[in-house]
């Protein structure tokens, strides 16, 4: 047993069983990208948001994983000037979700159950998946709108109007991934803050020897006015870390709960509450 939690992060730092399929969220009223396994009804989708000036790109082996292990992963491509409306990004992930669980995707016709909706996002497109999470809560029950279940972020920023304050009302479950050599979002003031503001289960992470870039993929101009680089320790954490999180409260299984309850290499736990505050 006191391996399991090793090899459940070997396992999910591959990818999954399922083939994966790429396409354009343009072609259905939004720029972007998804991702989603080659075939599947009923399945569980995430929505992405973006770093500040970060194409979709940045996080194509991320969102191709996810779809890898059965869950439909799409990043609207918007607000990505320098002054980005948070607010509209967080608008535009509750978007994505209503567009890819109202049509079918793929040549095959596969659907995404509205049941098992996730938001995440890096910098301060984690900020606004925080802030449409707490959008989504104060949906009524009977709203056709999108309810989230599930919160993930990966060096979360503050935001206007800020995350913190819109973490207070959320109850859905949140995972929120630090990093410690971050100097644009530094732990203390941002994702840990917006950790200690969450209303629900949370558990806060601080990856070792990592940026705020960390979990971005290839060469961006970008890298010139924000400090830090990929890594792919990073990356891989991230992915295995996202992909359990997502499966467990999206899909109901409780395999990967002994991963999600352990410190791993380069990834403690510094603040894991199981139930609403």
């Amino acid at each position: 047993m006191a391996s399991k939690p090793k090899q459940l992060l070997a396992e999910l730092s591959h990818p999954g069983p399922h083939e994966v399929l790429r396409g354009n969220l343009a072609l259905i009223g939004l720029p972007g990208t998804v991702f989603t396994p080659r075939a599947g009804l009923g399945l569980p989708a995430v929505a992405f948001g973006h770093g500040w000036l970060q194409p979709t790109g940045r996080y194509r082996f991320l969102l191709h994983h996810l779809a890898s292990w059965g869950i439909v992963a799409a990043a609207p491509a918007t607000q990505r000037g320098p002054l980005p409306s948070h607010r509209l990004l967080a608008a535009d992930l509750l978007t994505t979700l209503d567009v890819i669980t109202t049509v079918r995707l793929g040549p095959d016709g596969i659907s995404v159950d509205p049941a098992r909706l996730g938001v995440a996002g890096h910098s301060t497109g984690g900020g606004a998946a925080v802030l449409a999470a707490a959008q989504s809560a104060a949906y009524d029950d009977d709203s056709p709108k999108p309810k989230i279940r599930a919160v993930a972020t990966i060096t979360a920023a503050q935001t206007l109007p800020p995350a913190t304050e819109a973490a207070r009302l959320i109850t859905a479950p949140g995972l929120h991934l630090a990093a410690d050599e971050d100097l644009i979002a530094p732990t203390v003031g941002h994702a840990e803050a917006i950790a200690n503001a969450w209303a629900g289960p949370v558990q806060l992470r601080t990856l070792g020897k990592s940026s705020h870039l960390g979990v971005t993929e290839g060469r961006h101009w970008s890298q010139l006015l924000l400090h830090g680089k990929p890594h792919r320790g990073t990356q891989q954490l991230t992915r295995a870390l996202f992909t359990a999180f997502f499966l467990t409260h999206l899909t109901g299984t409780d395999k990967y709960l002994p991963l999600l309850d352990a410190d791993v290499k380069r990834a403690p736990i510094e603040r894991d509450d199981e139930s609403a505050a």
